[in-house]
């Protein structure tokens, strides 16, 4: 049965989650390198009962709590820890003390929280019959440290479940978020260079001009994402960026295209890539020129099981009240590399929401703004959450 007392546990310990996610965000780190914030995270639980693991692809930690009430079923819970290569505009006082680098997607407070539900489980480790694993995880942000992690052994024998939890800075103060099936989109990143001939600009005869060229593709992009997909699986191709050319008078040799894939499924990712390498291919051609298409594949699709949305849900309501969960009607176009996880593992990720209570939470900056605030009084509920998934699956299993 799920401890009532856990939220008033976590309240117990606020000053500790907030001390280190002001810690964390203080001092950001990038990709899958991150020692000092995996300092930070081992120094603050060093006097735990847990079992430690490192790998040789990142700085990525595994701990593992064994329940003092005999074997059992064993769940995972993760954080990321990666911040973002951005300045920092917020003004709070624990701001970034490095240049160009800041926590604007919430991993730091995605870290204390775990960090959080470390303690709760710990303190009632007696209580506990199985085995929990918190997963510190850096190189989320397009770095695939979800991956390296699996790849090197750290999840090894693989959990029956796994849970994590994402914070949304425009979302209304401690909602709980999430749905059954596809949440988050695949995400690939593509470059197409469309290889021409240079001339001087005032005689485009004696040369190949690649940029109409590459304004048809992109034109051609739209109508196929728009002719050829189901309007009910949603496929995104967007061109985020064209070069071309060095001066006003000189018509370039190459244009280049570059821009990201989203889709909710695998059978709408392949499609993707083979009609955009098609259609690059086959518009330069029409014209002379040549072009020569890169996929680089993201993270896929992050698809969450019925069952643990359903346990998430249950744990929502019964520590925050009925009003506290809503399921999303459709997925988020975003991406995250906890789907490596779910794809081994059945299990779900929630969103909650950090908007300051009181405020219009829609007008927020939203995470990936330099702006992007947290209400850190939503931090313990993040952390009962974590913990409130873990005792429910262990005592319970999906029942």
């Amino acid at each position: 049965m799920l401890h009532h007392d856990l939220l008033e546990q976590a309240r117990g310990i606020e000053g500790e989650i907030v001390a280190l996610r002001r810690a964390i965000h203080a001092e950001p780190e990038l990709g899958l390198e991150t020692p000092m914030t995996r300092d930070k995270v081992r120094a603050a639980l060093s006097n735990l009962p847990l079992e430690w693991r490192e790998g040789p692809s990142s700085t990525g930690l595994v701990a593992t709590l064994k329940g003092g009430a005999g074997p059992g079923r064993t769940v995972l819970l993760r954080g990321d820890m990666d911040a973002l290569p951005m300045p920092e505009e917020t003004g709070l006082e624990f701001a970034s003390t490095i240049p160009g680098t800041m926590h604007a997607c919430g991993h730091d407070a995605h870290t204390a929280m775990l960090a959080g539900a470390v303690r709760l489980l710990c303190a009632r480790q007696n209580e506990l019959k199985g085995e929990v694993r918190f997963m510190f995880q850096p190189g989320e942000e397009g770095f695939h440290g979800a991956k390296f992690m699996l790849e090197d052994g750290l999840l090894d024998p693989l959990p029956e479940a796994a849970f994590a939890l994402h914070v949304m800075p425009n979302s209304k103060h401690g909602l709980v978020v999430g749905r059954t099936g596809a949440l988050l989109a695949s995400a690939d990143q593509f470059e197409i260079v469309i290889e021409g001939r240079g001339a001087h600009g005032a005689m485009p005869h004696q040369g190949l001009d690649p940029v109409p060229i590459a304004c048809e593709v992109v034109t051609a992009i739209q109508a196929m994402v728009a002719r050829q997909f189901d309007a009910h699986d949603p496929v995104i191709a967007t061109v985020a960026q064209i070069h071309a050319g060095t001066t006003h008078n000189v018509i370039a040799d190459f244009a280049t295209l570059v821009g990201t894939l989203r889709t909710l499924s695998p059978r709408h990712r392949d499609k993707l890539h083979g009609l955009l390498t098609q259609l690059a291919t086959g518009i330069a051609q029409a014209h002379g020129a040549a072009a020569r298409v890169t996929i680089t594949p993201g993270f896929p699709v992050t698809n969450c099981d019925a069952r643990a949305v359903a346990l998430g849900e249950t744990v929502a309501q019964d520590l925050f009240g009925e009003t506290a969960f809503r399921r999303l009607d459709q997925p988020i176009m975003g991406a995250e590399d906890f789907s490596y996880v779910l794809e081994k593992v059945p299990g779900a990720m929630f969103f909650l929401g950090v908007a300051h209570e009181g405020v219009d939470w829609h007008k927020c900056p939203a995470i990936h703004s330099p702006r992007m605030m947290v209400d850190e009084s939503a931090l313990p509920k993040g952390a009962a959450l974590l913990a409130g998934c873990a005792v429910r699956f262990l005592d319970r299993g999906w029942d």
